[in-house]
């Protein structure tokens, strides 16, 4: 890719383009689900013996988290990267705050940033 983002965000297939928005899209929920989940949800239930926000939190990052999944492995098939390059950003979706870092860097290199 080049460095002139107007060039390489141009080089894009529309196709490449959906995965790239729905991928960002989607990082960026998981990643806040699973700030709510740890820093929200988990003191409540252990804390404050309230497990009503792990409850629905909880299953609900699940659900996205597997969304996540399928959409980093769109991306990863049409952009054709490798297979440790997936499992970097397979991973990035179950650490707190790697997830941002992850689409922000998968941006730029795609877009040229």
């Amino acid at each position: 890719m080049t460095s002139d983002p107007a060039t390489a965000s141009s080089q894009l297939t529309p196709a490449v383009r959906g995965a790239l928005t729905r991928y960002r899209v989607i990082a960026y929920i998981v990643g806040v689900m699973l700030l709510l989940l740890l820093f929200v949800a988990m003191p409540l239930k252990y804390f404050a013996d309230n497990p009503g926000a792990m409850n629905v939190i909880g299953p609900l990052h699940g659900f996205l988290f597997m969304v996540y999944l399928l959409a980093t492995f769109d991306l990863f098939r049409r952009v054709r990267w490798s297979l440790p390059r997936l499992a970097l950003m397979a991973v990035a979706g179950t650490i707190p705050f790697l997830s941002f870092y992850a689409e922000r860097k998968t941006t730029h290199e795609l877009l040229g940033r």
